[in-house]
């Protein structure tokens, strides 16, 4: 026998094992996949103007999902895009709107809204007076791959500091 051969075989061994071990974690880890893995927030914080503040919140969303709109127009069959807005100084109110999103017709689920490629959402913030502190958006999104074998994520909650 080659003293090379015995070598090389257990090298072999240990790489077979090594690509095993990694085939288990790629499927633990899709199958932990988050709807925040493919959205992605920007945040234009706008400027204080007589302790209000508008607030635009632009999220990408990675080709081949969709999230669920805020107003999804069904119920009960998946969470809809929320976002909140908090401060260390409570904001004393404020207003959020968001776009009315796609209607997408299914007739398994029934037709519902999402939203696709980009969804802006604009935050009016009433801040206390005198307030300049940072704010921090919380964005809840659910997030499910297109076509007839789509799968939904897990529900996330991107949050996002508002400098």
């Amino acid at each position: 026998e080659k003293p090379g051969v015995a070598a090389n075989e257990a090298n072999q061994s240990a790489a077979a094992k090594t690509s095993v071990k990694s085939t288990e974690e790629l499927k633990s880890q899709a199958q932990a996949k988050k709807s925040d893995s493919v959205v992605k927030v920007e945040i234009d914080p706008g400027k204080i103007q007589n302790d209000k503040q508008t607030v635009t919140l632009t999220l990408s969303i990675e080709k081949g999902f969709h999230i669920y709109a805020n107003h999804i127009g069904q119920e009960n069959i998946a969470l809809p895009t929320e976002v909140t807005i908090s401060g260390k100084t409570t904001p004393q109110a404020v207003k959020i709107s968001y776009p009315p999103g796609k209607l997408q017709v299914d007739e398994f689920l029934g037709d519902h809204y999402i939203y696709e490629h980009k969804a802006v959402i604009e935050a009016v913030v009433q801040r206390a007076k005198g307030d300049t502190g940072p704010l921090k958006a919380a964005i809840r999104v659910q997030a499910c791959s297109e076509g007839k074998e789509g799968r939904c994520l897990l529900p996330a909650t991107v949050e996002v500091n508002i400098p």
